[in-house]
């Protein structure tokens, strides 16, 4: 950690690239696999990561050590930029369908089960975009970055409570939209 607050003051005092490149280097796989458990799209999963660090380094004079940690402080950043994302008339137009060739699969159940994951993860990212900003972050930060209630509250500074409120009451949500969808 003290390694990390070093890199932070060098990029912050004289935009050292060199700490950039580690301070990134150390956040990417990470920031990626969260994106991508969104997207499901290795391209764009890769353009929104490399969007969320150029919107890191251009705002790094902004991050306080004693609001919050680095770490949360990303995922706060990467959240908002994917709820931008899912906002935006690019994604509103952008086919959401992946051809499954170049996949190997063993049988034709590896294939079905695989297009029903993707298919549900797709409804669920739908149904989330369709939630208020702040219950959409909760559900992202929950769903797909797997953090616990508590550090949800920390990240989007809200008390724990209404974590838990937003949350179960987006789940509900988005257990009874699945419910219809799956008897259309």
């Amino acid at each position: 950690m003290d390694q990390e607050k070093q890199w932070i003051k060098k990029i912050k005092r004289n935009a050292n690239n060199e700490a950039a490149n580690k301070l990134i280097s150390k956040y990417y796989k990470e920031m990626y696999a969260f994106v991508y458990k969104q997207t499901l799209d290795a391209e764009l999963s890769l353009d929104l990561t490399q969007e969320i660090f150029i919107s890191v380094l251009k705002s790094i004079n902004r991050f306080d050590d004693y609001k919050a940690s680095f770490r949360t402080w990303l995922y706060r950043i990467a959240s908002n930029r994917l709820v931008d994302y899912y906002r935006s008339k690019h994604y509103k137009y952008r086919q959401l369908s992946e051809s499954i060739d170049g996949h190997d699969f063993e049988d034709e159940e590896d294939v079905t089960v695989s297009l029903e994951y993707k298919e549900d993860v797709e409804n669920i990212t739908s149904i989330v975009n369709e939630l208020e900003t702040n219950s959409q972050q909760i559900v992202r930060l929950k769903l797909f970055a797997e953090y616990t209630l508590q550090e949800i509250a920390a990240i989007v500074q809200v008390p724990q409570s209404t974590v838990k409120t937003r949350y179960y009451a987006a789940l509900k949500l988005i257990k009874k939209e699945m419910k219809e969808h799956r008897y259309e």
